[in-house]
């Protein structure tokens, strides 16, 4: 299997095999010869260690649901086939001996889970509810549904969202210490370690930068911006501008509109496994414009001497460090 370019066949055998190995490691007589070759089925491709956390995240759930007197009853008929979707063919099989039915109707558990990434390219999904999902490169999420609403974890990265409406099952996008709600709609979230920033294209979504007060958040137009980090208590809310390039990553672009190095750095980490660092604020006010290739980002940090009045060093721990020339740095 290609580590890039999976299929959706293949990412479905993978997820079988997560959900087997699964009940196979919480079985009381697996041997130590099994949990040998699980080990080395998960070492083999970074997608089999991906799975195979989201089949242990459904168990830890499911292990917590208080077991009925009499027997589970079915889950729900999803509007889909189980089939169709691998995560929820695992719920099947591991949370149903673990009273699946009260878990679905008391809101604990989904009656369908999904877990995408997106590696060395952009990938698009449908999820279980036929909402259309684009993911960035280096992307990771989740999808529940639950009886009182759709909810995706976005885990790291970036996404643009196509929600299907439905009024009475909000779709909940949670990412860092906060959430955004809506019902149907088109917008895009973008996540780089603590820092959120949510872009609004149609539609109306409700952005709270803390999801422990679930009764605050501000209500954003198409053409409104809310940007937050991991503690604050409200968004900043802005206004983005006709040709805003936010979203030029669905093009396969990343732009950078005369932005400072302080600005423009998440931006260029966010593709990178390396992070860089800026030497001080001073360098962070260097300026720097153009147009990137997303899947070639890394080379973008090599060639920074060759436009800015910078060179690059390492720091202790094996990061590339920016930093100014003397007598080059923005007055402030």
């Amino acid at each position: 299997m290609s580590e890039q370019h999976l299929t959706e066949a293949e990412y479905d055998a993978i997820t079988d095999a997560a959900a087997q190995w699964c009940m196979r490691l919480h079985a009381a007589d697996c041997t130590a010869a099994e949990r040998e070759a699980f080990e080395q089925w998960r070492d083999a491709h970074p997608a089999h260690a991906f799975e195979y956390e989201a089949m242990q995240e459904i168990w830890d759930v499911a292990e917590h649901l208080p077991r009925p007197a009499a027997p589970a009853l079915p889950l729900p008929a999803p509007r889909k086939p189980w089939r169709a979707y691998g995560m929820a063919a695992a719920i099947s099989m591991l949370a149903l001996p673990l009273a699946a039915y009260s878990g679905w109707s008391l809101g604990w558990l989904p009656s369908s889970y999904e877990r995408f990434q997106a590696d060395g390219s952009v990938r698009q999904v449908t999820l279980a509810d036929s909402s259309q999902v684009e993911l960035n490169l280096g992307t990771e999420l989740t999808y529940s549904n639950y009886k009182d609403q759709r909810r995706v974890t976005l885990n790291k990265g970036e996404a643009f969202f196509k929600v299907a409406h439905d009024r009475s099952h909000p779709f909940v996008v949670k990412a860092a210490s906060g959430e955004v709600r809506v019902t149907g709609t088109q917008f895009n979230v973008w996540l780089y370690q603590d820092q959120v920033r949510v872009t609004l294209l149609e539609g109306s979504v409700l952005v709270n930068s803390d999801s422990s007060h679930p009764d605050g958040g501000f209500r954003l137009d198409p053409g409104m911006q809310a940007r937050y980090r991991q503690g604050d208590y409200q968004p900043q809310i802005s206004q983005t501008y006709a040709h805003d390039s936010s979203l030029a990553w669905r093009q396969g672009k990343l732009v950078l509109d005369n932005l400072a190095l302080g600005e423009a750095l998440p931006l260029i980490n966010r593709y990178l496994s390396t992070p860089v660092m800026l030497a001080d604020n001073a360098t962070g006010d260097i300026r720097v414009g153009g147009i990137y290739d997303i899947t070639a980002v890394k080379s973008l940090v090599s060639t920074l001497p060759k436009v800015l009045p910078v060179y690059l060093t390492r720091n202790q721990d094996g990061n590339p460090v920016i930093n100014s020339l003397p007598g080059t740095t923005p007055k402030s």
